[in-house]
């Protein structure tokens, strides 16, 4: 039960309020690296007057970047762990692996959960304080993490053990001094796409996203860091579409030249969206930008690099959803497929479908002659859909060629997973997942998830209402493990039997982390989950406010004895950002789903259609 607030002292605890640069990513950083780093590539060369004042460069280097030193083999940087930096190595050498390896060979383990009898004691035995933090939860703390930082006293750091045997059989690739990586996973908010070993000794500069956005106000990093990525990371990031995994080394290296990258609106897309929502379907759409229009001529096979798309038709006068699209999808395969495998030579066949951009999307854009040439011979039948498929057999080849398009795909595990209702019936698609688009059936549910941007989440929180009650024991569960202030409330929009509940959703692409001056909202590295660090939120509210679904709260806290900490400069409560944290490290999970007595509740991705089909489908 929580305590009365007429009955709590009126003591309060003054405290400084948290400033963006009160915990530094290093805080031994001293002048003399400072002023190291100033003469090293590529900091060297750029303009101190291209940042504010509040910001200067040395700043950045003092307080969003930290001096890192590995030894040889020891693992920098792991494959699936979402990012929050950017890795620039200044000495030595280091290697990027090309395959991907068994997961305890990385070191991955699960979460360590709280065990029982501890869980039921914190059950039973409440602080009955809402939002009672410790003193080290509430300010940071340098002292706490500046053993971390001495050379004699590391943080663990993981070996791998037959890097030397990878390196030798031609699975890595050599990265030098100066090299920046990493930087496309911190600026999108995604997993990181490869494994980086070090090579020998080397020393590494890690820079926050915060300070990263910040130094490409200088137009030469930023040019440089839109270069290094076309020659770096694209032919990597194309290898990854399963539509051209089998190009020869020199097909790929033309499509890399050929590719342009291109961005549709915004990166802080939830602004727009706050606005746009209150809109009907029809003029929501209208609003979207657009990145093809149907019944014009298909130019490009168009590449989901990051964000999402809403792929539509002409119904009548407005436009209906018919799939949408996320990282790794592709856009106007079939028409082009269809297009250059005509009988009677390549056709151009206009689009079936449009595609828009929900909020932000970016994209990378293959010419159809690129395709046609050093695409196309070397595609999997089983990879392009039916029409296309016993047309490429009917084209003029060699029998070589014949026999390549023909044979089995090995079976592999591949990076997109969702499943397009247009051609599931059909076998030649059985093993290899769908790269155009989700797609939900019935196809208002598709417009109702589309227009309230809920497949953004990958952990959204669902009732079916036929088996609800309206008890509220999920309300209560997580009241009683977030000391009596539940993280959610039993609200949200509804599309028929199923209510969209809200509670932070752990978004694929979290837009709140986007404004966040000190790095404290983040992606847990072994989750994907956002989580906040509250020793180093300043309770500014840029989250809350940046988040599009009204999913975070900002909280004043207290400490265990129900005493509220304030500010010391201006006695005003220090509040703190607080949202669901899908009860990390409870043996039960989320407690909302646990303790639902009628299975009604389920948190669920729904970036892609399987998850939620499946579980209405043993629901009917």
């Amino acid at each position: 039960m929580a305590i009365d607030r007429d009955m709590m002292t009126d003591d309060s605890i003054a405290v400084r309020r948290p400033r963006r640069w009160d915990e530094p990513m290093d805080p031994h950083m001293t002048d003399a690296d400072v002023g190291w780093l100033r003469e090293q590539s590529p900091f060297s060369s750029l303009d101190p007057g291209s940042f504010p004042k509040s910001i200067p460069l040395d700043g950045i280097l003092r307080n969003d970047c930290r001096l890192h030193r590995f030894a040889h083999g020891e693992v920098i940087a792991r494959e699936g762990d979402y990012a929050n930096s950017a890795f620039l190595l200044v000495e030595g050498n280091a290697e990027l692996l090309t395959r991907e390896l068994p997961p305890e060979s990385l070191g991955r383990r699960e979460t360590e959960k709280v065990s029982w009898p501890k869980a039921v004691w914190q059950l039973l035995r409440p602080s009955g304080v809402r939002e009672a933090r410790r003193p080290e939860e509430v300010v940071p703390n340098v002292d706490l993490h500046a053993s971390a930082h001495h050379a004699d006293d590391r943080p663990p750091v993981l070996q791998l053990q037959d890097f030397d045997g990878l390196v030798q059989a031609g699975q890595s690739v050599r990265l030098g001094p100066g090299e920046l990586f990493g930087e496309v996973a911190a600026m999108y908010r995604s997993p990181r796409s490869a494994t980086v070993v070090s090579q020998g000794n080397s020393t590494l500069l890690e820079i926050r996203l915060q300070g990263l956005k910040t130094l490409r106000r200088d137009q030469a990093f930023s040019q440089r860091m839109d270069d290094h990525y076309r020659e770096n990371w694209l032919p990597l990031h194309l290898r990854e579409i399963p539509l051209l995994r089998f190009l020869p080394e020199q097909n790929l290296q033309r499509v890399v030249a050929a590719t342009v990258q291109r961005s549709f609106g915004r990166l802080e897309w939830n602004a727009d969206y706050k606005k746009t929502r209150k809109l009907s379907p029809a003029e929501q759409i209208e609003s979207e930008p657009v990145v093809a229009t149907e019944g014009h001529q298909v130019t490009d096979l168009i590449i989901v690099r990051s964000g999402f798309g809403r792929v539509c038709q002409s119904y009548g006068v407005a436009q209906r959803t018919t799939a949408y699209l996320g990282k790794g999808h592709l856009f106007g395969l079939e028409e082009i497929a269809l297009g250059v495998t005509n009988e009677d030579g390549p056709i151009n066949l206009p689009l079936q479908h449009s595609l828009r951009a929900v909020g932000f999307l970016d994209t990378l854009h293959i010419p159809v002659e690129c395709f046609a040439t050093d695409i196309l011979p070397h595609v999997r039948r089983s990879e392009l859909p039916a029409p296309a498929a016993k047309a490429l057999l009917r084209m003029p080849a060699t029998e070589e060629a014949r026999e390549r398009r023909s044979e089995e795909r090995p079976k592999v595990d591949l990076p997109i997973v969702s499943t397009s209702v247009t051609h599931k019936s059909d076998e030649t698609w059985q093993d290899l997942p769908s790269p155009t688009g989700t797609s939900f059936e019935p196809t208002g549910l598709l417009e109702f998830i589309v227009q309230n941007r809920f497949n953004n989440g990958r952990e959204a929180m669902i009732i079916d209402l036929h088996r609800c009650t309206r008890c509220d024991d999920c309300v209560k569960a997580c009241a009683s493990v977030h000391d009596g202030n539940p993280k959610f409330a039993r609200v949200g929009v509804n599309h028929d039997r199923l209510q969209f509940v809200q509670a932070c959703m752990h978004c694929t692409d979290p837009v709140c982390m986007i404004g966040c001056p000190t790095g404290a909202l983040h992606r847990e590295e072994s989750t994907g989950h956002v989580r906040v660090s509250e020793s180093i939120c300043i309770g500014c509210g840029t989250c809350a406010k940046g988040c599009p679904y009204g999913n975070i709260e900002m909280a004043a806290v207290n400490d265990p004895k129900g005493r509220p900490y304030t500010d010391e400069a201006s006695n005003r409560p220090i509040t703190k950002a607080t949202k669901c944290d899908m009860c990390s490290g409870l043996p039960t999970g989320p407690a909302c789903a646990a303790a639902c007595p009628h299975d009604a509740i389920v948190r669920i991705d729904l970036s892609e259609s399987p998850p939620l089909e499946d579980w209405l489908r043993r629901r009917t």
